[in-house]
C-alpha cells in the first residue's frame, strides 16, 4: 500500500512534474540492432543501466503490449494510441481490435449502420478502404474478409477493395502474401454468390491515403486520385502493380509503394468510387482514417483540389475515429469513451497542465491521453503546444523535433505556471518505422541531448521528472526467426524490422523534492499504472478504480 505522499504546491507550483514519453523506445539488452544502446546516449544509458543506483532515481519496466493495454493476446504489439489511452486512463479497457472481435463474435457489428451500407450497396457498389495486414494495430485482414463475406451473403454483388500495403506493423515485403489471402476470399464470394468483388486500387500506407494530423495532405490526395477518380497509374491487376513497382524500384518498402489503379482492357478504372456508392473504412484505429473520411464526406473540404466529388456517398467507419469531431458520422463498432482520466482528475482539482508534442504525436498527448476526447477539460487550466513536424522522410531528419519539444518543455518550466507537463518525443517511433538503423541511432542521440536539457530544467525547478514510453520499436531493428536468430536476405544482409515490438518499456522517476521514493511491491505493472504514479507524485488522491502507483512516496527524514 502506498504511503501518504508529501504535499506538493499547486497553482503556481514550484514543484512541477514533467512526464516525457519516449515514443517507440522499448527496454531491451544491448545488441547490434538495438538503436537505443548503439547510440551515443550517455544520459539515457546511465538511467537505463541496471547496475548500481543513482541518487533520487527509481526505475523499473512496464508492460506495453497485449492484455496489459487492452489488446487481445500476448502476441499483439502495443501502439501509440492504446499506449496513451491506457496511460491517461489509469485503467485497462478493451481496445480497437478487441472491440471489433467482440462485435463480430456477438453479431453486434451487423446492426443498423451495416444494414444501411448493405441497403445502399445492393443498388450501387460497396468499397472497402484500409490497411491490408494482420498487424492488428490499424486493422486486421480477417475483419475485412468477414465484411466481404457478409456483404456477399446479404446480396451485395459489386464490391471493390482499395488496399493499402503495410510493411510497418508486419514484416516488410509481405504485401504479396496478404494480397493472395484476400484474393482467395474474393474468388470464393464471386463463385459462391455470383458477386463481382475485386481489388480496385492501392499503394503503400505512408505514401497513399493514410496521413494523420494534417502532416502531409499530399498523401491523401494520392489516394483520392487512386480510389475515387481511378486516375492513378493503371495496371490490369494488383499483383501486376506490385510486381512492376517493385521491379522499377528494387528494395522499395511496402509502406512506400506508389499509388495505382486497376483498369480494364480499355484502360478504364474497374472500381472508381461513384455517386451514391457505399464506402467502409475498415481500419479500427482512427488516426490515419480521419483525413480520407474528410475528403470523402466534407462539403467544404479545402486541403487539396478534389475535382470530381462523388455525390451522396455513404461513408462508414469501422469505429468512431474522433468523437469530438464526430468522424465518422456512422460507424460499425461503438467506441469506449473513458471518463475520469488523470488529466480530468487534475483539472477538477485546479491543477494547471500543459501537453506538448510535434504534429506526428500531438493527438496522442491530447485526444488519446484524454480518453478519446479532443477538447480540454478546463480551458483556463490547460495549454496545448503543437510543434509542426517536418514534411520529409523521417530518416532524412532523424532528430525530428526533439530539440523543439525540449524547448517547449523548458519554456513551460520557466514560466512556473504548470503542475503537470506531459510531452511526447516522436523520433524513436517514427524513425524506427523506417527500418534504418543508422538513422534510428541518430534519433536516439538527438533524444538523449534533449532529455538531458529537460532533466536540468526540472532539477532547476525543484520538480520531478518521469520518463517512460508507450511501446517498443527502435530497440529491435532486425527481424528474427522463432529461435531469435537474425533473418538475412539473399545478399546476407539483416532484414530490417519496421514494426513495433513486444518489449516492455522503461519507467524512470528522478525526484528533486528530497522525498524518499521506493518501488511499490507490484510483481507485474504496465502502462495503466502510470496515471496513479503521476497523481501519487503530485500528492493528489488516486481514484479507487485506477491501477496502483508503481512508486511509494514518503517524506524525507528531517
Amino acid at each position: 500500500m502506498n504511503a501518504t505522499p508529501s504535499p506538493v504546491p499547486v497553482n503556481g507550483t514550484s514543484a512541477p512534474l514533467v512526464l516525457a514519453i519516449l515514443d517507440g523506445v522499448g527496454a531491451r539488452q544491448a545488441a547490434e540492432d538495438n538503436a537505443v544502446w548503439m547510440a551515443r546516449a550517455p544520459f539515457l544509458h546511465a538511467l537505463l543501466n541496471s547496475s548500481g543506483e543513482l541518487p533520487g532515481v527509481v526505475r523499473r519496466e512496464l508492460r506495453a503490449h497485449g492484455p496489459a493495454v487492452g489488446l487481445s493476446s500476448e502476441a499483439d504489439m502495443g501502439n501509440s494510441e492504446v499506449g496513451h489511452n491506457i496511460m491517461g486512463a489509469g485503467r485497462i479497457f478493451d481496445q480497437g481490435a478487441r472491440q471489433v472481435e467482440q462485435a463480430l463474435r456477438e453479431g453486434t457489428i451487423w446492426g443498423e449502420p451495416w444494414q444501411a451500407v448493405v441497403a445502399r450497396a445492393r443498388t450501387r457498389a460497396l468499397h472497402f478502404i484500409g490497411l491490408l495486414s494482420d498487424g492488428n494495430v490499424h486493422s486486421h485482414i480477417l475483419h475485412l474478409e468477414a465484411l466481404v463475406r457478409r456483404a456477399a451473403a446479404e446480396g451485395v454483388t459489386r464490391m471493390f477493395v482499395h488496399v493499402l500495403f503495410d510493411g510497418r506493423d508486419v514484416p516488410d515485403f509481405s504485401g504479396q502474401r496478404y494480397l493472395a489471402d484476400l484474393q482467395v476470399v474474393l474468388d470464393d464470394v464471386n463463385t459462391q454468390y455470383g458477386a463481382s468483388a475485386e481489388v480496385a486500387s492501392g499503394g503503400g500506407r505512408m505514401h497513399v491515403t493514410m496521413d494523420r494530423y494534417g502532416a502531409d495532405w499530399r498523401i491523401v490526395e494520392r489516394g483520392w486520385h487512386a480510389h475515387v477518380h481511378g486516375s492513378a497509374r493503371g495496371f490490369r491487376s494488383a499483383q501486376e502493380a506490385l510486381d512492376t513497382l517493385r521491379a522499377e524500384t528494387p528494395g522499395v518498402s511496402d509502406q512506400f509503394l506508389p499509388e495505382f489503379t486497376i483498369v480494364d482492357e480499355a484502360g478504364a478504372p474497374v472500381g472508381a468510387i461513384g455517386d451514391g456508392d457505399a464506402v467502409v473504412l475498415f481500419n479500427f484505429r482512427g488516426d490515419r482514417m480521419v483525413e480520407i473520411y474528410q475528403a470523402l464526406a466534407d462539403a467544404d473540404f479545402t486541403h487539396f483540389p478534389r475535382g470530381r466529388v462523388p455525390v451522396d456517398p455513404l461513408v462508414v467507419g469501422m469505429a468512431l475515429y474522433d468523437g469530438d469531431l464526430k468522424i465518422p458520422a456512422t460507424f460499425l463498432v461503438p467506441p469506449t469513451r473513458v471518463g475520469n482520466t488523470v488529466s480530468e482528475v487534475l483539472a477538477r482539482g485546479g491543477h494547471r497542465q500543459a501537453a506538448i508534442a510535434e504534429t506526428q504525436k500531438f493527438g496522442h498527448v491530447t485526444y488519446f491521453w484524454n480518453g478519446n476526447r479532443s477538447d480540454k477539460f478546463d480551458d483556463a487550466l490547460e495549454d496545448y503546444t503543437e510543434i509542426p513536424s517536418d514534411r520529409v522522410p523521417f530518416e532524412q531528419r532523424p532528430w525530428m523535433k526533439s530539440a523543439e519539444t525540449a524547448d517547449a518543455i523548458l519554456d513551460a518550466l520557466a514560466g512556473g505556471r504548470y503542475d503537470f507537463i506531459r510531452a511526447n518525443f516522436a523520433a524513436g517511433d517514427m524513425v524506427g518505422h523506417t527500418g534504418d538503423l543508422t538513422a534510428s541511432i541518430v534519433a536516439v542521440e538527438g533524444l538523449d541531448i534533449s532529455l538531458r536539457r529537460v532533466a536540468d530544467g526540472v532539477a532547476a525547478a525543484g520538480g520531478t521528472f518521469v520518463i517512460t514510453a508507450d511501446h517498443g520499436n527502435c530497440e529491435v531493428m532486425y527481424e528474427t526467426d522463432k529461435q531469435g536468430a537474425t533473418i538475412v536476405d539473399a545478399h546476407g544482409h539483416p532484414v530490417a524490422k519496421k514494426s513495433h515490438t513486444l518489449s516492455p518499456v522503461p519507467f524512470i522517476v528522478i525526484d528533486h523534492l528530497a522525498r524518499r521514493l521506493s518501488l511499490a511491491d507490484l510483481p507485474v505493472a504496465g502502462l495503466a499504472n502510470v496515471a496513479a504514479t503521476v497523481l501519487t507524485l503530485l500528492g493528489v488522491p488516486v481514484p479507487h478504480d485506477y491501477e496502483p502507483s508503481v512508486v511509494d512516496v514518503a517524506p524525507a527524514v528531517s
